[in-house]
């Protein structure tokens, strides 16, 4: 079988970015052509290399090992020429939600850029983190997971309470803690319905035969604040979430706690384990 080292990394650049528009921009080619090159792969290949689920491009599991062989010969080829002295090691790829971003990793990425280090930070929810890592196009990802990747290596980072949000003059605002019924027939500033936070609320409040109703729907923990603040309705966050002091922050004690974890590929070389230690 002849795969050409060009295609396989037209792949791999897709497989980052899980998206044809953004891809083929990076590689400075049309999207039909870049289109025609994966077509080409899985017709070598005999099989599927990624699906569309609603809006989101996911790899299957042979597109995640053709990306991740991909990556590996394109790091082994740097490797051996830096040993040349030919070409300076590339940036680390570290990507994790823009929640993350936002609230838990901002002072240790300021360290870990002040000591000179290369890096580039890509955002993405948990599912594209954790397919990213494993096909090599990232190299240490953070984000939360109920269960984290067994095939990953990973490291908890953070643990924080999912959280109630109210203005000062919302019924609950004066409560120490609350349960997802005294949340009846409240109508509530939720996430998307593909986002994992949604979904999860979604079962809870369902397997506890609790009305409620969505007052809007709000990409963003910022965004979902910003309604909160304007009166829309309340919200349930992360614990680790930001607000300012018109609006109130209370723990819901029947939902688990939401962890963070440092996810890389198994036996990770020593930058990465030096950017993981700088995280943690």
């Amino acid at each position: 079988m002849d795969l050409v080292a060009e295609d396989l990394q037209a792949f791999a650049v897709f497989a980052r970015h899980r998206n044809f528009t953004r891809a083929a921009a990076e590689l400075h080619v049309s999207q039909p052509a870049l289109h025609t090159r994966v077509r080409k792969l899985e017709g070598r290949l005999g099989a599927k290399l990624y699906v569309k689920r609603g809006r989101q491009l996911e790899l299957t599991d042979v597109g995640e090992r053709l990306a991740a062989f991909a990556n590996d010969s394109r790091d082994r080829a740097a490797d051996f020429l830096r040993t040349l002295g030919a070409v300076p090691p590339r940036p680390l790829v570290l990507m994790a939600g823009s929640g993350a971003f936002l609230y838990l990793l901002g002072d240790s990425l300021k360290k870990f850029l002040a000591r000179g280090r290369e890096l580039r930070l890509v955002t993405g929810d948990a599912d594209a983190t954790a397919s990213s890592v494993r096909d090599g196009s990232v190299d240490v990802g953070v984000s939360a997971f109920a269960v984290p990747p067994a095939d990953l290596e990973y490291e908890l980072l953070a643990q924080y309470p999912q959280t109630l949000i109210v203005r000062s003059d919302h019924r609950l605002a004066n409560r120490r803690t609350v349960r997802l019924k005294d949340l009846q027939d409240e109508a509530l500033v939720v996430p998307p319905k593909d986002r994992p936070h949604r979904q999860q609320l979604e079962r809870s409040m369902l397997d506890q035969g609790l009305r409620w109703s969505v007052a809007v729907e709000a990409e963003g923990w910022e965004l979902l604040v910003h309604f909160v603040r304007l009166g829309v309705g309340p919200a349930i966050v992360n614990g680790s979430v930001r607000t300012t002091a018109s609006v109130r922050k209370i723990p819901v004690k029947d939902l688990p706690p939401v962890r963070y974890y440092v996810i890389t590929r198994k036996d990770p070389d020593d930058r990465v384990l030096e950017l993981t230690k700088a995280l943690t």
